[in-house]
């Protein structure tokens, strides 16, 4: 959805905050996003961006009522919907989650980031062919997206579905060989194939 209209000075603060969260300046961000909000009260971006810095900072009181705030400017916003769903992931709330992160898909359908987390809520809501096979189709559209191929690797490797998830994670190190958590799980699931195959099975590298 494209984004509302506001005064150039707006649209500049806005991209000062967002970059100052990319970059872990998340004082400075919350300040920026503060000062838009003073001057612009109906700034629906302004919202999202400070609820999605609080979730960042795990302060998810205040993520709620940024979120709420920003819901009530506009119910059918998906960045909303989908920072709530994130929420309630964070919370263990999984079916919430799920109700949520599908109307945050069905406003903006086949988002990488909204796909990935809602396959991750519906597995652990378990919902987990459901779960597995949004995370599948989230890998298929979007190959080079690391972090919904790592859950979708912990979906496999949990429901002891080894061969699969050594795929995922062999491909998960192609893109980033230097990720710990990848080598683990790799490592994990060889060692679970040379149990159940009763043969020799090869460290991870």
């Amino acid at each position: 959805m494209a984004m509302r209209s506001y005064p150039d000075a707006i649209y500049t603060l806005l991209e000062q905050a967002w970059e100052a969260k990319l970059e872990e300046e998340y004082e400075e961000a919350m300040a920026l996003l503060q000062t838009i909000i003073l001057e612009e009260p109906a700034c629906l971006e302004a919202y999202e961006e400070l609820a999605d810095v609080y979730l960042h900072l795990r302060e998810l009181d205040k993520a709620e009522k940024a979120i709420t705030r920003a819901l009530q400017l506009d119910p059918r916003s998906a960045n909303a919907h989908y920072l709530r769903g994130f929420l309630y992931s964070l919370e263990s709330n999984w079916e919430a989650s799920v109700t949520e992160l599908e109307q945050a898909d069905k406003a903006t359908p086949n988002h990488p980031e909204i796909l990935r987390c809602l396959g991750w809520s519906l597995y652990n809501a378990q919902r987990r062919a459901q779960g597995i096979s949004v995370l599948e189709r989230s890998v298929e559209m979007f190959p080079e997206n690391i972090d919904a191929a790592s859950d979708l690797g912990v979906c496999y490797m949990n429901s002891g579905e080894f061969t699969k998830a050594e795929e995922v994670f062999e491909r998960v190190l192609e893109l980033d060989s230097d990720s710990p958590h990848a080598r683990e799980c790799l490592k994990f699931v060889r060692q679970m194939k040379k149990l159940l195959d009763g043969g020799e099975g090869a460290d991870a590298s």
